[in-house]
């Protein structure tokens, strides 16, 4: 490391936070070194005003590049003598995009022999994510992982530590969602954490402590700096008035500092082939070893290029010792406008602050020399992810310029930021330019800042190859805008790294949505089904089960008859709705806060057809209603004996986080779908589909104790249960034929358009999410009492199914169907044999009294029963015995037939 990388300066010292801190009274509480390593800016974020600017990492503030890499580089020497070298060796080091890519891998530096992975937001072709997470507080907050070896995160089999550098920790909230989607990955036993300062108070600490020990994990921490961020009330409405106030006097991007734009000179830097750019992929020991060989050969020929292109240097075209460089002219601008104000920096402890007059002495003595063999200063500038590279051609042009120039390095950002040309304030000038990379998420405004008239002779521009592109060379791209504040203007594109491209993977179909599928709005799901409605699936009930129960057929093979429901049972519907309404809308508000504190911030709710799909809905419509999430929402086909749709699973798992997935349905019977779906995750993983996803089911209700994640253990009517398709946004249930259903398909369900008058879906959502905000005060309350509960499946259903089971000489558990919801569709669907009631139940066994009554049905009250009723499916059925006297109900008039169709046999 050079000796620049240890050198303290002072010179009227102005801390960069004054300005904020002034007018709106944040404060960095924590003394040392603080103060010197940050300073303050105000941002238009919705969630967090206020940023906090380092000056030590390259991003915001130009440094030096021995600096910037130092910082991160001592970082990781700490974390080297706390794991030890052997462990160091083991460690995979994972940066944050966009800030800290190039901190963490300099932190990997300091390890020494450990690989490097950064997240990131470009999404990149034949590459799919390892996983991802979420970003809360940012302004772009999806992350994704892409490395190459599949294996990296999981430490190439090894229990390795996982080291997670950030340039800040703030809140611990990112390292929390970071962890979490992880460890569901690839469990470790340690954790270390690295940042440049740490900010969290007192309850950010303790939530981390706690969520280490919930997982069973050593969570260590280095950073360089600690502190709090002290907040007064009414800070973020304030910080966005001011943001306001200032935005609207101040001109979007600073204007033009120079008489006479700039030319743009491309400088060849021959890089290491198979080196990456960065870690986007993943980086190796040997990548680093490759790259440090190379890094002296490609600071020379950028020293080369800024010797002969600086002002009157080179012949007279410029062209120096490479001459075969392209030449880029600049756009041409509005020259009447006046030069921006000077940045009138000072140096605080590592921060470079150039002063007004200064900087001005020395453009004067630029343009009285006419010819300058090497820029006093020069600014390498990195591009938003691409951070390491530039830091290492600056560190390396540093090294071989020495004192004949000094070289200073920032990148530019996504982030928007405020700028206030005011010693006090961190962000003094910026430059706002189109994207250039073509980025997944459209076009977008850019941004450079510190760069505009901070006295730059020469910048050199770095970009990946993916960024070179007609937006960066345009008229109002990046390099015009740099040309019009320096002397000089030099483009060095680095190669971007194209991973060993791999067997692509079948192209997976598209969700259905209504209203071509389904009478639900089309935000509300995503159906992961293939549309089966011009196929002749149905079959007399009679029929079906006697298939069934012989063998012949499996369930989802066919479809009942869809009935539409008689005007009794209609009403039935609409009374038990009205009835019901404020208690389910409570437990949807209690599973879905409780999905969101321990599966958030932005889970993937993925509901099991069809019986989890209003309950999906609903779960979403609170996210949206109570905290303004948009929470993806998709319906997957799951089937007794034959598992879940494995291609709907790859599906989310290509477009989504699978740690990220929570399974929604509507109750649990005896359990039988929560162990379906463990074991069918646990085959889907084995046979090597994506791992990741956790089998655990959130419900409305779950009477029998199958999981831990619910709005309510009693035993109550959804109405939802009551109906078919009619309330299911007229989707069938799913179908699993092989003569219908390939490998790389769906499975099947059909859109019964056709019973459109009789439809209710989405009725049944408004009635009862028009009852949220009256449960609002009840749901926090429950939330909270349930998250401090132990909420252990204690299987009692399952107990007493068997019991039943043998009890009563069925001796197949399959036919017992425990719960409201289950014996709603026994009488509906099935032949069913009797019906058991816990005496004394109450209104909520109204509609299933009736169903039994027309269908000639026993009803038997029993005591010690954990549901209000079991449904009890013939045993022993034929087409002659269909209900307790032996006599065949088909041929009388079919009754409302709108129970959901059972998952189970």
């Amino acid at each position: 490391m050079s000796e620049r990388a240890t050198r303290e300066e002072t010179v009227n010292v102005v801390w960069s936070g004054n300005w904020v801190a002034e007018r709106l009274g944040v404060a960095l509480e924590g003394g040392g070194e603080l103060g010197d390593l940050l300073g303050l800016a105000l941002r238009r974020n919705p969630k967090r005003a206020h940023l906090l600017v380092s000056n030590v990492l390259g991003k915001h503030v130009p440094q030096l590049p021995s600096v910037v890499h130092g910082a991160g580089y001592e970082l990781g020497e700490r974390v080297r003598a706390l794991l030890g070298p052997q462990e160091a060796r083991r460690a995979v080091v994972l940066g944050y995009a966009e800030t800290a890519t190039g901190l963490g891998h300099a932190v990997a530096d300091g390890l020494r022999d450990a690989p490097y992975l950064h997240s990131t937001r470009r999404p990149v072709a034949g590459v799919a994510p390892a996983g991802g997470f979420e970003e809360s507080h940012s302004h772009a907050t999806s992350h994704l992982l892409l490395p190459e070896d599949r294996d990296l995160l999981a430490g190439g089999g090894r229990a390795s530590t996982l080291v997670l550098v950030d340039d800040e920790f703030s809140t611990g909230n990112t390292v929390l969602n970071t962890v979490r989607a992880l460890h569901a990955l690839h469990p470790r036993e340690r954790y270390v954490i690295v940042a440049l300062v740490d900010m969290r108070s007192p309850a950010d600490r303790d939530r981390l402590t706690a969520f280490a020990a919930e997982i069973g994990a050593r969570v260590d921490l280095v950073t360089r700096a600690a502190g709090t961020v002290a907040l007064p009330d009414g800070v973020l409405e304030r910080g966005q008035a001011l943001v306001a106030e200032q935005e609207a006097r101040a001109p979007a991007s600073a204007p033009p500092s120079v008489p006479v734009p700039a030319r743009v000179t491309r400088v060849a830097l021959d890089w290491p082939a198979g080196v990456p750019d960065g870690g986007r992929h993943g980086f190796t020991p040997d990548h680093r070893t490759a790259l440090e060989a190379a890094l002296p050969a490609m600071a020379e020929r950028i020293a080369t290029a800024l010797d002969a292109d600086a002002p009157g240097g080179g012949d007279d075209h410029g062209q120096g010792a490479d001459g075969d460089r392209d030449r880029i002219p600049a756009a041409e601008h509005d020259r009447d406008r006046s030069p921006a104000r000077s940045q009138g920096q000072d140096r605080v402890g590592d921060q470079d602050r150039v002063g007004d007059q200064d900087r001005v002495r020395d453009q004067d003595r630029v343009r009285d020399q006419g010819r300058v063999r090497a820029p006093r200063r020069v600014l390498v500038l990195g591009f938003e992810e691409l951070m390491y590279a530039p830091l290492r051609l600056g560190t390396a042009l540093e090294e071989l310029l020495g004192a004949r120039a000094e070289v200073r390095y920032s990148t530019t950002t996504r982030s928007p930021v405020l700028a206030v040309d005011d010693p006090g304030y961190a962000i003094r000038t910026r430059l706002v330019f189109p994207a250039h990379d073509d980025p997944a998420d459209g076009p977008g405004d850019r941004y450079a800042y510190n760069v505009a008239g901070a006295g730059f002779d020469a910048v050199v521009a770095v970009v990946d190859s993916t960024a070179d592109t007609p937006a960066l060379h345009a008229p109002d791209g990046l390099l015009a805008r740099l040309a019009e504040h320096t002397g000089q203007v030099l483009l060095a594109v680095v190669p971007s790294y194209t991973p060993t491209p791999v067997q692509e993977p079948p192209v997976l179909p598209e969700p259905l949505r209504g209203p071509d599928f389904s009478s639900y709005a089309p935000d509300e799901v995503g159906w992961l089904l293939q549309d089966l409605s011009d196929t002749e699936l149905e079959a007399p009930t009679e029929e079906r089960e006697e298939a069934i129960q012989s063998g012949g057929a499996h369930y989802a093979e066919s479809l009942p008859v869809e009935y539409q429901p008689s005007p009794a049972y209609q009403a039935l519907f609409t009374a038990a709705l009205e009835t019901s309404a404020a208690r389910i809308a409570r437990a949807v508000g209690t599973v879905t806060e409780t999905v969101l504190a321990e599966r958030g911030p932005r889970p993937v709710l993925v509901s099991l057809a069809r019986a989890g799909t209003p309950v999906g809905v609903l779960m979403r419509r609170w996210a949206r209603h109570r905290h303004g999430l948009d929470l993806p929402h998709y319906a997957i086909s799951i089937v007794r004996g034959r598992g879940i749709d494995a291609t709907a699973l790859r599906w989310l798992a290509a477009h989504h986080d699978p740690a990220d997935v929570v399974f929604v349905d509507g109750w649990t019977g005896k359990g039988a779908i929560t162990r379906e779906l463990a074991a069918a995750i646990e085959a889907f993983e084995a046979s090597g589909g994506p791992a990741g996803f956790d089998p655990e089911i959130a419900v409305l209700a779950d009477p029998g104790g199958c999981v831990r994640t619910y709005g309510t253990r009693e035993d109550f009517l959804i109405p939802s249960a009551c109906l078919n398709s009619t309330v299911s946004g007229l989707v069938s249930r799913t179908v699993l034929r092989a003569d219908l259903v390939g490998p790389d398909d769906f499975h099947g369900g059909k859109f019964y358009r056709e019973l459109a008058a009789s439809d209710v879906s989405n009725h049944f959502l408004d009635t009862v999410a028009a009852r949220f905000d009256d449960v609002a005060a009840e749901v926090d309350d429950a939330t909270k009492e349930l998250l401090a509960a132990d909420r252990a499946p204690t299987w009692e259903g399952w107990a007493a199914v068997e019991r039943i089971s043998e009890e009563y000489g069925i001796h197949d558990v399959n036919l017992v169907k425990p719960g409201v919801g289950e014996t709603t569709r026994v009488l509906l669907r099935r032949v069913p044999w009797k019906i058991l009631a816990r005496r004394g139940a109450g209104p909520d066994l109204e509609h299933i009294r009736l169903l039994a009554e027309q269908r000639g049905v026993p009803v038997e009250e029993v005591d010690d029963l954990p549901y209000s009723c079991v449904g009890l499916i013939h045993p022993r059925f034929t087409r002659g015995a269909t209900g307790a006297d032996g006599r065949a109900v088909a041929g009388g008039s079919p009754v409302a037939d709108g129970g959901e169709a059972v998952r189970e046999a």
